[in-house]
């Protein structure tokens, strides 16, 4: 082979892109994730128990103990439980907040600041409030009346939040602001105790947005909350609470 044609295949191959390395996983997350996909599918429903491990083990022609180590992670997931007494896993759902505080981890390892959790409250919170105003149920009103009479604190302002994503009764909604209000909490901690003024404004906002959902004046509700967001950044700023600083998890 002359040296002109060697030069030529030896760049040729250099440029070609390289292949991705072949995935080897553990035999158990294979079987997690075949219960997983047919659990989301909803081929197996919430509420409907798996067959024992013996049976599961036979199906998939694994050892019972890579049954039940699919089985654990699924279970520390949320996705599985044991109800007491019975030996076989049942299908549930995460609970919110179990979901969210995973979220808020990764935010947290994201290196997110404060601004940016209060510009994606900015963005979430007025639709939500306006959401709240045209689906609310009497339960709701109920138990947002409930939290906007108690003493405004850091688990008082939270609570309010969450009660009006659930006036929504969208399930996106929910879980979308919820790592968010996780991760205000220890900001709020500071603004409302280095602010003296901070819990008699938010209490304000709080009654002008139970009210106008109570309404169900969506225009009235979105508007007020924006005004309670916004409140919030000039509460970061009386506080000396510095807005680029990193949210802990």
């Amino acid at each position: 082979m002359s040296a002109a044609r060697s030069q030529v295949k030896r760049q040729t191959t250099a440029a070609q892109p390289e292949f991705e390395p072949i995935r080897v996983e553990p035999a158990y997350r294979k079987v997690a994730s075949a219960l997983l996909e047919r659990i989301t599918a909803r081929t197996i429903s919430a509420g409907e128990r798996l067959p024992p491990e013996i049976e599961l083990a036979r199906q998939f022609g694994v050892h019972r103990g890579t049954v039940r180590e699919a089985l654990r992670e699924l279970q520390t997931n949320g996705v599985l439980k044991r109800e007491r007494g019975s030996k076989l896993m049942m299908v549930t759902r995460p609970a919110r907040v179990d979901v969210a505080a995973g979220v808020s981890r990764a935010l947290a390892l994201h290196d997110v600041s404060y601004h940016d959790i209060w510009e994606a409250l900015t963005a979430l919170e007025p639709p939500i409030a306006a959401a709240a105003a045209r689906q609310r149920k009497p339960k709701d009103l109920t138990r947002i009346a409930s939290i906007v009479g108690g003493a405004v604190d850091v688990g008082q302002t939270a609570d309010f939040f969450r009660a009006v994503g659930e006036a929504t009764h969208n399930g996106v909604f929910m879980l979308a602001h919820e790592p968010l209000v996780q991760m205000l909490v220890p900001a709020l901690e500071a603004l409302i105790d280095k602010v003296p003024q901070a819990a008699s404004r938010i209490a304000a906002a709080q009654k002008r947005v139970a009210a106008a959902i109570h309404a169900r004046d969506s225009e009235l509700a979105q508007e007020w909350m924006a005004k309670h967001i916004r409140d919030f950044r000039r509460g970061f700023e009386v506080a000396r609470i510095g807005f680029e600083k990193r949210v802990g998890a």
